[in-house]
């Protein structure tokens, strides 16, 4: 995991999901959690970025 993406994971975590994922569920997911409580956001964006074997 780059310096970059930890930091768009804590300051911005949907454009990171976008950078690492793309459109899909994920990023609507992620924007969701982001909108109700920011915490879960960034949580879904470390576990989401973290991730080895990424199937899109």
């Amino acid at each position: 995991m780059s310096i970059l993406t930890i930091i768009l994971n804590i300051l911005a975590p949907p454009i990171s999901i976008f950078r690492k994922r793309g459109f899909g569920n994920d990023l609507g997911i992620n924007i969701i959690f982001t909108m109700l409580f920011f915490i879960p956001g960034i949580i879904h964006a470390f576990y989401l970025t973290s991730k080895q074997n990424q199937i899109l």
